[in-house]
């Protein structure tokens, strides 16, 4: 709950907690990582590269994938790039992922079952949305790594001199593999 997350930070606070993680904007690595939101990585995926605080900037989102050329993941893998010196960037999906098989038509029954009315959604639709590609998924992880991977590399506004690298990590025991074309 909120409450007692919020109780928690008050003592951690009071009791400089914080010291140990002070650092500054800049990624000590110049490596920005783009990954998936899954609970599972929150700790294990630092854990298992050996990272601490201030070594990278991490970028997550359902997925880790791009899932429009203008979003907020390129975004801010520009602002790591331009502003805070990122010279790679490593795109990190993993086994076992929710949004393996997610559907737009699945994730619909979900709002329409939490209340969002279908005026609602096809008002949204008529804006330009298409649910489809905005809230697709993948059968194939290694394929949606190497599309990311190749979105970032063929973005025309990412730099040419930035390495991006795939893999995937497994939820359990941390180990990577890389994932080629």
């Amino acid at each position: 709950m909120i409450e007692d997350i919020l109780k928690y930070n008050a003592r951690f606070v009071e009791s400089k907690g914080y010291e140990k993680y002070i650092t500054n904007k800049y990624p000590d690595k110049k490596i920005a990582i783009l990954s998936c939101m899954d609970t599972r990585l929150t700790e294990l995926l630092p854990a298992a590269l050996g990272l601490k605080n201030g070594d990278v900037k991490m970028i997550k989102n359902a997925g880790g994938i791009i899932s429009h050329p203008f979003g907020s993941v390129i975004r801010s893998l520009m602002v790591a790039i331009y502003e805070l010196g990122v010279e790679e960037v490593m795109v990190i999906a993993h086994s076992d992922c929710g949004a393996c098989h997610m559907s737009s038509s699945q994730m619909i029954a979900h709002m329409k079952a939490r209340g969002i009315r279908q005026e609602t959604i096809d008002m949204i639709r008529f804006c330009g949305v298409d649910f489809d590609s905005w809230l697709y998924g993948f059968a194939d992880t290694e394929k949606s790594v190497r599309e990311t991977v190749k979105a970032i590399l063929s973005h025309p506004l990412i730099p040419e001199d930035v390495r991006v690298s795939g893999f995937i990590i497994d939820s359990v025991t941390g180990a990577l593999t890389p994932v080629t074309e």
